[in-house]
Formats: structure tokens, C-alpha cells, sequence
């Protein structure tokens, strides 16, 4: 037996009409979603900020020091002004020209050079000259030129000394010192000969036998001649 279905619930029938409004709460519902006003979300008061207390600092308070101006004197007081009287004279201060008139005498007065006294260089010990006095005969350095000039004059000595005087004497046995002195002046001759004898007739000998010395080439200093002192020790052997 074949059901027949209602016709009234059938809903095919009515298909189109549920399209219908379907599309038509679809377009609603997209008008509906494009009309509506949307506004920022607002936040509720969180609290007061102070701004205040964020931006202040301790900022130390400098006081400026004035630089000390250093006091200045006062002004010196003017001088005083004399007031002078009409019936006073006044003592006028007369300048005289220095110009002279074609008819005055000129005077000119005399230059005197000035002539520069000449330095002396004193007596130079022997042992400190810078050029020693040269005896005749001998060359060589400055050290070989004074072993020479004492060499010559030992010599001398020995030769011209009268060696039997002592004896003669009748000093005692043995060796007497004798202590000999002289300078060789600027000119290279013998002067100012002195001696220490244990007699004083051996002392005249000594002083004559020097003085017979060649003369020499004088020494120099700073380039100059000058006088140099030269002392020698001899020694006599008594019998």
C-alpha cells in the first residue's frame, strides 16, 4: 500500500522560499556588519601619574666667589699750588742754546788713547810650565825635553863642582845634602841662583858653578816667554 505524503509537509515546495530568505538575511546580516561603528577601546583610570617627581634633581646649589680686586692706591695727592702775588717776582729759568755762531772758537776737545796695560804672567814653577826652557842640546817631547834638562844640568854640576872642597874643609864623613835653586829668566839666562849648603863656602861654590849654565831657550806660557823657577837636590859624599 503506497503512503501518500501531505502536501502541506512536503517542503520541497517551499525550497525557494527558504533561498529566498536565506540571501536575504545574508545580505542583512553583511549590510548589517559593514554599517556598524567601531570605537577605540578606552582604559579605565589607572591611577594619577606624577610627572613631576620623575623629571626633578638634586641639583647642588654653587654659590659664586667674586675674584678678590686687588685694592688699588689712592691717587697721589696733587701737589699744592702755590698761589704767587702780582708784586712777587718769579725767578725765570733761562736755557742757553747749545748752538754755536760761525764767530765763536770751537773747542774740541783731546782724545786720549787708551792704551791697555799689558798682562804679566808671574814666574811658572818648572814641574807645571806648558813649554819647558829648552837646554841646548836637547830635543824631543815636552816629558823628554825635562829628563833632558835635568840630566844636563846633574851633569854640569858633577863636572864643574870642585869635589875635593868638602874635604878640605874637614867636614865630617859622609853624604851632605846640598839644595840647589835657580830661574831661567824670559831671555833664557841664569838668574837668581841660591842654594842650602852644610857650609857656606860650599854654598858660594855651588852658586858660582851655576851661574856658568848655558843660556837656553826660555819657556812659554800661553805662548808667552815668561820666568821659570827650576830647584834641584845634589847630594856629597865626605870621606
Amino acid at each position: 500500500m503506497e503512503i501518500k505524503k501531505n502536501p502541506k509537509s512536503n517542503l520541497e515546495n517551499y525550497s525557494k522560499i527558504f533561498i529566498q530568505i536565506g540571501l536575504v538575511l545574508a545580505l542583512y546580516i553583511t549590510y548589517a556588519a559593514i554599517e556598524k561603528k567601531t570605537y577605540d577601546k578606552t582604559i579605565e583610570d589607572l591611577g594619577t601619574v606624577t610627572m613631576n617627581a620623575l623629571l626633578e634633581e638634586e641639583i647642588p646649589i654653587t654659590e659664586r666667589v667674586e675674584p678678590v680686586q686687588p685694592k688699588t692706591p689712592p691717587p697721589p695727592t696733587p701737589e699744592k699750588i702755590e698761589v704767587v702775588e702780582d708784586d712777587k717776582e718769579i725767578e725765570e729759568t733761562v736755557i742757553e742754546s747749545t748752538e754755536t755762531d760761525e764767530t765763536e772758537e770751537v773747542v774740541v776737545e783731546e782724545i786720549v788713547e787708551v792704551v791697555e796695560a799689558e798682562e804679566v804672567v808671574e814666574d811658572v814653577s818648572f814641574m807645571i810650565i806648558e813649554d819647558v826652557p829648552v837646554f841646548p842640546g836637547c830635543k824631543g817631547s815636552k816629558a823628554e825635553l825635562k829628563a833632558c834638562f835635568s840630566k844636563k844640568v846633574q851633569k854640569h854640576f858633577s863636572r864643574k863642582f870642585d869635589a875635593d872642597l868638602p874635604n878640605e874643609l874637614g867636614l865630617s864623613s859622609g853624604r851632605k845634602r846640598v839644595f840647589i835653586g835657580f830661574k831661567i829668566d824670559k831671555n833664557g839666562k841664569i838668574v837668581d841662583v841660591n842654594a842650602r849648603a852644610p857650609h857656606p863656602k860650599i854654598k858660594s861654590e855651588v852658586i858660582k858653578v851655576m851661574k856658568q849654565l848655558p843660556t837656553m831657550k826660555p819657556g812659554r806660557q800661553r805662548g808667552k816667554p815668561v820666568g821659570v823657577k827650576y830647584s834641584i837636590p845634589f847630594t856629597l859624599i865626605v870621606e
